[in-house]
């Protein structure tokens, strides 16, 4: 019997060219974006949080350095073997399905950042996953998701671009595939093999989203538009910062 196909996000994500592709992310607009979120939330010293989907952990590690106890979780062995390495008795990192049920809480906040949701193939999975989240949160504990500005995003779609880096040469395509924004990825390995990766999001409006937290009995307390934390508008803003309380 056939083996079923592996999701795309379990492949590419411990793909070594995953991390070379997105090696150049801001990092110093991820500690200014998480400096905003404390400065907002005011969580209370050595309070515990989790952030969901971690990657290979640096915004966990950089609000671990600000005092509180971190969890990192990630789909990822790869990002999560990385992430390892700056572990302590207040920051620990564990490989894991969001879709599965979190063992490690009960949190005060949980943070899913920079659009990690949305991957799955069935719609049913986002909620499924963010029930087990609504359940790994302590009563009143609060949850963040930042995800792109669908709206923006697809009207704004850049269909083609070429991207240099370490001496691979990225060619990423754009298109609207039904319900996800697809990118894909192809290149020629050190080797001069070709090779070819796909991203699927699914286009998650702000009224899907609102109905899953509905159904994971999260309570919607504000949506923000971008990383300086501005409000929302979904003609201009870049994100979609989900503020939820359960």
């Amino acid at each position: 019997m056939s083996q079923p196909e592996a999701e795309w996000f379990s492949t590419w994500f411990d793909s070594p060219y995953y991390h070379l592709l997105y090696r150049d992310r801001d990092q110093r607009e991820a500690e200014s974006f998480i400096d905003a979120l404390i400065t907002h939330l005011h969580p209370k010293p050595h309070t515990r949080l989790l952030d969901l989907a971690c990657g290979k952990g640096r915004h966990a590690v950089y609000l671990s350095a600000k005092g509180y106890d971190v969890t990192g979780v990630d789909l990822s062995a790869e990002s999560i073997a990385h992430a390892r390495q700056f572990e302590h008795e207040h920051l620990h990192f564990f490989e894991h399905d969001m879709r599965e049920h979190l063992p490690h809480g009960p949190f005060d906040f949980i943070f899913n950042l920079f659009t990690s949701f949305g991957y799955f193939t069935h719609e049913t999975e986002n909620v499924v996953a963010l029930r087990s989240a609504t359940a790994a949160l302590r009563p009143g504990g609060k949850m963040v998701i930042d995800f792109m500005n669908t709206e923006r995003t697809m009207r704004e779609l850049v269909a083609h671009e070429v991207k240099e880096t370490a001496g691979i040469r990225f060619e990423l395509t754009r298109h609207i595939d039904h319900d996800f924004i697809v990118k894909d990825i192809r290149f020629r390995d050190e080797q001069g093999q070709p090779r070819y990766y796909q991203e699927r999001v699914r286009a998650l409006s702000r009224e899907r989203f609102e109905e899953y937290f509905r159904m994971a009995g999260l309570r919607l307390a504000e949506i923000l538009g971008d990383y300086r934390l501005g409000p929302f508008d979904e003609q201009t803003s870049p994100r979609m910062i989900f503020v939820l309380k359960k």
